[in-house]
């Protein structure tokens, strides 16, 4: 927001000592300082914190704003917008996901020019207020980001399918791998790009996680259930020895590459 001089001031509030610390020694922010006063100071108020937390902390931010405006970057979007749906200034939040992100945490895993040519998904778009909507839209298109909008049951629905699955399946096969094998050099020294791709997001902060799984427990639930039954026709193909199912379930997913690609 520095460089493309959306921002005159940035104003870091972090529970962690430790990270405020480091978000000033690498120029994230220009400096540190309580939540009241930062809400004092601030135009722009974003929130980029553990779902749970989110939902916590967001009324009472609305409650001590005066015209400010509020937008957050949370990876389920429904539980923060009915948690001040009927609050006098919900006109002055916007709920945004930026459609980035990796397995590291805090400020050392700052990336310059990560959001550029990513997506970023606003909820809700017609209960916010039509300047603070206009802010937040001018402010990811300066970013490099393209923006799409959706209702937040809609968005909670496919972020399950797109975001929420992948990390799952990720930490249930770090699991498989180190229940099974127990020589840690081994999958050291074999693990190919392959498979550290496939795991990398096992890496992420639980923190994190845990909470967007709770929050997003019926859709994630619903595509743990599709999940389950897909490894279970690659697991019956192969123990009958049914090369052509095999096949075809292969040959099905190779259908992903017209999109991805």
């Amino acid at each position: 927001m520095h460089e493309k001089k959306l921002s005159s001031k940035l104003i870091g509030v972090d529970a962690n000592d430790e990270h405020a610390r480091q978000a000033v020694e690498l120029e994230l922010v220009d400096e540190v300082t309580s939540l009241d006063d930062a809400i004092e100071q601030s135009d722009v108020i974003v929130l980029a914190i553990p779902v749970d937390k989110l939902v916590e902390l967001l009324p009472t931010i609305m409650d001590k704003i005066e015209n400010q405006i509020v937008l957050d970057l949370g990876s389920t979007k429904s539980n923060a917008i009915n948690a001040i749906k009927n609050h006098p200034k919900r006109g002055r939040y916007v709920a945004t996901h930026p459609m980035w992100g990796t397995e590291y945490s805090g400020p050392t895993a700052a990336m310059r020019g990560a959001y550029e040519n990513k997506a970023v998904i606003i909820c809700n778009a017609n209960e916010s207020d039509a300047d603070a909507l206009a802010w937040v839209k001018y402010m990811y298109k300066k970013i490099g980001m393209h923006l799409l909008e959706m209702e937040a049951k809609a968005h909670d629905l496919h972020a399950a399918y797109i975001s929420h699955i992948s990390h799952i399946t990720s930490f249930a096969l770090a699991n498989t791998v180190l229940e099974k094998e127990k020589e840690q050099q081994t999958i050291f020294e074999l693990a190919s790009a392959g498979f550290e791709s496939t795991v990398r997001l096992a890496k992420s902060n639980p923190a994190m996680w845990v909470p967007i799984f709770m929050q997003n427990k019926e859709n994630v639930l619903d595509v743990l259930k599709e999940h389950i039954s897909q490894l279970t026709r690659f697991k019956e193909s192969i123990e009958k020895e049914d090369n052509e199912y095999l096949l075809r379930l292969i040959e099905e997913a190779n259908k992903i590459r017209r999109i991805l690609n």
